[in-house]
């Protein structure tokens, strides 16, 4: 019991420091260092040294480079360069001003945030890169929140990709779905039912479209829509002055590029490994990461280019791109802490801790729901969704074939569901902290803001998994997801308004 305890102290601190000290950084900080004294059995020499260990680890382990994490890194620096000098040479205000002849409410803008977000579906991680760095000075001249839109783009990322067979999460899933010998159909097939019946996801997505169409829980900025007309602000979002017309292209060009370049490089990357026209085979076999900063570095091309035949200098160009580095600085510290408490946290066994739990303690009646709730702690706990899989879609799908063969299917569902659930709200997972950073906000007030909307998704999904459990029909499952999630909504609309920016509104 003691040992179970240990094995846990890390992550609770973590996520206590996290939510009270609002200070994330600081959180992870010691997170990662109580854990490397509890591996190291309290001695201070063997701590360092496992702490060397696994910072080298995210960069090279077992005689190979960790390209993944090394293209993320350069992706993020290449994106955050890219924004700076989009906002400082003035193309987003240009952009704006285009945008604005033809955007005539904040409403407009959110949904704008929601449909990119579904544009760009190729992995969560690169989604909450690209759509909160573009849209970050947009939404501010619109009237969105920096909270508002890091909820509209993490609500838009992974639960997106969670759904998505052609998306980087599909093969992943596959293949983990493939090594289930008792399945009962193919693994794509496998995957299509899962995600049909992935009630967290798709009532996610349904919300954030609702937050972007009414704005409910957060109050807009006053006077941005007006922001054309006062310099001053302009100028404290440091983007440069533009023309009364504008011009959509020094924005729409690098932004058409990254698209464009993102979806074809991981394509032409996966076609190379395999000789047939088979799509979904090509995804298996692309390297997101490298399709990821090869798109990054060739939009980051075009537009100093753009901006060079536009008449900035140089010099300035310099400027912007020193600039750039500096504002991601933050976010890539944060992200390498995430990264290495994740290592923590598995060396020290919690994700196996809480599926050993489950063997023994999870009732029959409940099993679709007990696993929806099980596999949520795991991700909120690890902070990763994708190692909330690896565990729990084989044990899970062991314990359905065991308990009741028939659940085996929606207890897949349920597992896929609670990871994402558990990742989408944990403070120390890579998304939460990239949809904040990238959208200009802190990770915690991302994860407090948003927290009221996902546990709305949570909650539905956990009645229509109990539902299923219980052998109800598909139709009146849905219908009991889609009242709960309604019902929760105008509930919380009617007697919990407005938070966000309430307090500025008040001083």
């Amino acid at each position: 019991m003691l040992s179970n305890l240990l094995a846990i102290l890390p992550l609770v601190l973590t996520l206590v420091l996290a939510l009270w000290l609002r200070r994330t950084l600081v959180a992870l900080g010691v997170g990662i260092l109580s854990g490397a004294l509890i591996i190291a059995h309290f001695d201070i020499l063997q701590s360092v040294s496992y702490l060397l260990e696994i910072g080298v680890k995210q960069f090279y382990s077992q005689d190979a480079w960790q390209w993944w994490h090394l293209n993320v890194l350069m992706a993020m620096l290449l994106l955050g360069s890219m924004t700076q000098l989009l906002a400082r040479s003035g193309a987003v205000g240009q952009f704006g001003d285009w945008l604005y002849r033809r955007i005539r409410s904040g409403r407009q803008a959110r949904i704008g945030v929601v449909l990119l977000g579904w544009l760009i579906f190729i992995d969560g991680i690169f989604s909450c890169l690209a759509v909160g760095h573009v849209c970050q000075p947009l939404s501010q001249r619109y009237g969105i929140r920096q909270e508002q839109l890091a909820y509209l783009v993490d609500s838009n990322a992974s639960p997106l990709c969670s759904l998505l067979p052609f998306s980087s999460w599909g093969p992943y899933v596959m293949a983990l779905l493939a090594g289930l010998s008792f399945l009962p159909v193919s693994a794509v097939e496998a995957f299509i039912e899962v995600a049909l019946s992935n009630f967290y996801a798709i009532t996610t997505l349904g919300l954030s479209l609702i937050v972007a169409w009414f704005g409910v829980g957060f109050r807009p900025i006053e006077g941005a829509v007006l922001m054309a007309a006062e310099p001053s602000k302009v100028t404290q979002m440091e983007i440069a002055p533009s023309s009364s017309q504008g011009n959509p292209w020094l924005l729409a060009i690098p932004m058409l590029t990254l698209l464009g370049a993102s979806v074809g490089l991981t394509l032409w990357s996966g076609a190379q490994q395999v000789p047939s026209w088979d799509i979904s085979a090509w995804l298996a076999s692309a390297d997101i990461g490298a399709a990821m900063r090869d798109a990054c570095l060739l939009s980051t091309s075009v537009t100093l280019g753009l901006l060079m035949m536009s008449g900035r200098s140089i010099g300035k160009l310099l400027g912007d791109l020193a600039h750039g580095i500096r504002m991601i600085a933050f976010a890539i510290a944060i992200l390498l802490c995430t990264w290495m408490i994740g290592a923590v946290i598995q060396d020290l066994g919690v994700a196996s801790l809480l599926a050993d739990w489950a063997k023994w303690y999870l009732s029959p009646s409940l099993l679709v729901a007990g696993m929806f709730l099980l596999c949520a702690i795991m991700a909120f706990a690890t902070g990763s969704s994708w190692g909330t899989f690896a565990i729990m879609i084989p044990i899970g799908g062991e314990i359905a074939h065991n308990m009741d063969a028939s659940m085996l299917l929606p207890v897949l569902s349920a597992v896929m569901a609670g990871s994402v659930f558990g990742d989408h709200c944990s403070p120390i997972s890579d998304t939460s902290v990239l949809s904040a950073t990238s959208s200009g906000c802190l990770p915690h007030d991302h994860v407090v803001t948003q927290l009221p909307f996902a546990l709305i998704a949570a909650f539905a999904a956990l009645v229509g998994f109990q539902l299923v459990n219980l052998s109800v029909a598909t139709v009146f499952v849905w219908c009991g997801v889609i009242f709960t999630a309604l019902g929760l909504l105008m509930l919380m609309t009617r007697f919990y308004p407005p938070w966000v920016g309430a307090r500025s509104q008040t001083n």
